[in-house]
């Protein structure tokens, strides 16, 4: 049976995450308030991250940026896209 949490990103109780998705305080914060759904969410943008920032997550100062995305994603104003970024099947403005 799922765990339901009020998820913080997408303002209503659904289903949350089986584990803590990192040993830390911000992963314990994560799986206490954020959903399954809005983890995927975050999948998605991670993946944009990485791509337009041509991010290499062995280093540190990429995880420390990742890790500072991650929580303005859930719990600030929203992680901010890279500049010039155009999602995929829209034309540059």
């Amino acid at each position: 049976m799922d765990r339901i949490v009020t998820c913080v990103k997408l303002q209503k109780e659904l289903p949350g995450l089986s584990e803590p998705p990192f040993d830390n305080p911000l992963g314990q914060r994560i799986f206490e308030n954020v959903s399954k759904e809005a983890w995927s969410g975050w999948v998605e943008r991670l993946k944009m991250i990485m791509n337009e920032y041509r991010l290499n997550l062995g280093t540190k100062e990429a995880q420390e940026f990742v890790m500072q995305q991650m929580e303005e994603y859930f719990f600030g104003q929203g992680s901010a896209v890279p500049p010039g970024y155009v999602p995929e099947g829209q034309a540059p403005h």
